[in-house]
């Protein structure tokens, strides 16, 4: 970029994650880089570039003639709903709400704390100013995320606030479809259990990084919960929400993962039966406390550990898919096979990019631009590994 700057553009802004955390290592590394802005600056963005380019002009000045500060253009400032009207980059359909910045759970793991800091709730106003926008854009479904949803409210309300928020999204009429992702098994309040069995609006769907089941993997990581404790949350959960859909992320590999740990992983997994999990070998991520962590587990036997819960998993999954065969949902359709013998789309349970589709049978009578980007109905006929197979009701 630096190449392309030379004779193509004239200035080079960096800005994002790693700016945040090296800002003066990038600073001393890239001198080409004109202007590196940090992740707790972007409300600034326009006012840094702005002085970027007066500073620009003004140097330029002293080589050739004087300029008035009254000459040298001034970028427009944003009112607050030009900051919130943003681009949408997910399609027609959804878009992704963020309540919160940063982390405080401090998993040993996890290196975000260090890169965003700690966790901050956005105010209530915006958020609900935010979604509105987007529902004026015609966006149907808003995922709420966080690094952990749970915290929303905890450092602005005193309390969590997230089942008060969720209930005031669900007012806005053209919004659909409402999710929450990525709430930590220790912020799940029976209020809030409560407020997902109620609403219509929203998705039956928790997404519960647990991360392990061993005590003494989980008391290494950090982490709030323990294993009676998950499995009695997994219990409540699904006694007080019958068809909710549950997703977890697990790692395997952690340092000093005994055999008899993973042995608990497994046997968890096989009792849990979560109807989405994914698995992600450790990985040592850079000034975080496990990083330093004695007993690393070498490559090759994390590889095989994540290949055979993934295998556990697969076989769950084959289960859960077999049962809703004969089921009828309601489904967004978002895209059409390239040749056009299957319309494509998503259930309340499934999220983008993330979960399975579901594949409608085109049957020729259907007018595809009435169908798009629309919901319809639809009978589950057929099933994958995760995908599933349907025709029109």
């Amino acid at each position: 970029m630096a190449d392309f700057k030379k004779k193509n553009c004239k200035y080079l802004i960096v800005m994002g994650c790693l700016v945040q955390r090296y800002y003066d290592d990038l600073l001393k590394a890239l001198p080409e880089v004109d202007l590196f802005i940090k992740i707790d600056e972007y409300d600034k963005l326009w006012e840094k570039i702005d002085s970027l380019i007066k500073k620009g002009i003004v140097e330029k000045s002293k080589t050739k003639k004087i300029t008035k500060i009254s000459e040298i253009p001034t970028m427009p400032m944003l009112d607050e709903e030009d900051f919130l009207n943003r681009e949408i980059t997910t399609g027609k359909n959804f878009a992704y709400l963020k309540i919160g910045e940063g982390c405080s759970n401090r998993c040993t793991y996890c290196a975000i704390p260090y890169i965003r800091g700690p966790f901050v709730s956005r105010k209530k106003e915006d958020i609900i100013e935010e979604a509105k926008l987007l529902a004026k854009k015609g966006i149907k479904e808003l995922i709420i995320i966080a690094q952990d949803t749970t915290k929303y409210g905890l450092d602005i309300y005193g309390k969590s606030a997230l089942a008060e928020l969720l209930d005031e999204i669900s007012k806005i009429r053209e919004i659909k479809w409402i999710r929450f992702l990525y709430s930590y098994p220790e912020g799940i309040t029976d209020e809030l259990i409560d407020f997902v069995s109620k609403n219509k609006k929203i998705a039956k769907y928790f997404d519960i990084p647990i991360q392990h089941s061993s005590n003494k993997v989980l008391k290494t990581m950090n982490r709030k919960t323990n294993k009676e404790q998950i499995t009695s949350l997994i219990e409540k959960i699904r006694e007080k929400i019958p068809d909710v859909t549950l997703r977890t992320s697990l790692i395997v590999g952690f340092p000093g993962e005994t055999k008899e740990d993973f042995e608990d992983l497994k046997e968890f997994v096989k009792q849990a039966k979560f109807d989405k999990l994914g698995v992600f070998p450790y990985s040592k991520e850079e000034g975080t406390p496990a990083a330093k962590l004695p007993n690393q587990i070498h490559g090759n036997t994390k590889k095989k550990r994540y290949k055979k819960i993934m295998e556990i998993q697969q076989e769950i999954s084959k289960e859960k898919q077999q049962n809703l065969v004969g089921k009828e949902f309601q489904v967004l359709i978002e895209d059409i096979s390239f040749d056009e013998r299957f319309f494509i789309g998503r259930t309340f349970s499934n999220v983008p990019d993330i979960d399975g589709l579901v594949y409608i049978k085109n049957n020729k009578k259907i007018n595809k631009e009435e169908v798009l980007n629309n919901f319809v109905k639809a009978k589950i006929t057929d099933f994958n590994e995760y995908d599933l197979i349907a025709e029109f009701i």
